[in-house]
């Protein structure tokens, strides 16, 4: 597992990657009441807005960990929001990317590096 500095993690199983928020994201959000990915079917690239979080008292956009198709969103997320609070590295996962930039992935963040940065 990778990160990124916009606190997504992202798992690679061949050229598809899955990716949430990280549990420092959920805890800094509280409690999440809506996840919206709207970008299923389109590739968006590293970086690009392809979706957003919504909290009680706030809506954080969600950045593209790699370029790629998203080629699904976790459906369950639309009854059970809060599954992102309670499990952001298991059922809490939001995409799945078709990747087309897999060199990419030597840019996300080691754990001991995200670790750094969110204890800065």
């Amino acid at each position: 597992m990778k990160f990124t500095k916009d606190h997504l993690w992202v798992r690679l199983e061949g050229e598809v990657a899955t990716a949430g928020i990280t549990d420092f994201a959920q805890q800094s959000l509280s409690d999440i009441v809506y996840v919206e990915v709207e970008t299923v079917g389109d590739t968006v690239a590293k970086d690009a807005i392809f979706g957003s979080v919504e909290a009680i008292k706030t809506v954080s956009d969600l950045f593209m960990p790699m370029s790629g198709e998203i080629v699904s969103f976790n459906e369950s997320l639309n009854q059970h929001p809060e599954v992102v609070n309670t499990d952001p590295y298991g059922e809490g996962w939001m995409v799945k990317i078709k990747i087309s930039a897999p060199q990419e992935w030597d840019e996300l963040l080691s754990e001991e590096d995200y670790n750094a940065l969110i204890d800065a």
